[in-house]
């Protein structure tokens, strides 16, 4: 399954937190979301590509937006990873993928390694914009906060 396109509503979900809170994506209804995907807690690339979320969140909060990770690491791992690194945003365990496969997010490294792969919602749930890319870690930062202050500029 490809990954969604520009213009389609993203697939609900309900899965938990790092603390153990259910969180579905209704509530995110009215403002516009950044979903990003990624393989594993506390990986290099992972890490970088969170705490660059972190250093950026309040620019994310400032024009409206909100961000979650999601991977298929368990609650007990995200809540590790979130104290260790200071995250403020939430991150999702998807502990079957099922969430990423309704997203089309692909494997890499011959279907080994979980994608690394960013949606940015509008605040009616449609994709606006799409990232992947394994190792341009900051991309997916700089593509989703210039496509959420755009959003901001036009009082989406």
């Amino acid at each position: 399954m490809p990954a969604l396109s520009i213009g389609t509503q993203a697939p609900a979900f309900e899965l938990l937190n790092q603390n153990n809170e259910t969180v579905t994506l209704e509530q995110y209804k009215g403002k516009p979301l950044v979903v990003y995907f990624y393989p594993k807690d506390e990986t290099p690339g992972c890490t970088a590509e969170a705490c660059a979320f972190r250093d950026q969140y309040e620019e994310f909060k400032d024009s409206g937006a909100e961000v979650i990770g999601i991977s298929s690491d368990s609650v007990a791992s995200h809540k590790s990873f979130a104290e260790n690194r200071r995250l403020s945003f939430q991150l999702l365990s998807d502990p079957r993928n099922k969430v990423a496969k309704a997203y089309g997010v692909k494997k890499s490294l011959f279907g080994l390694i979980p994608g690394r792969e960013t949606f940015v919602l509008d605040g009616e749930g449609f994709i606006r914009h799409h990232f992947s890319s394994q190792t341009n870690i900051q991309g997916h930062i700089g593509e989703a906060l210039k496509v959420i202050q755009q959003f901001a500029a036009r009082g989406e």
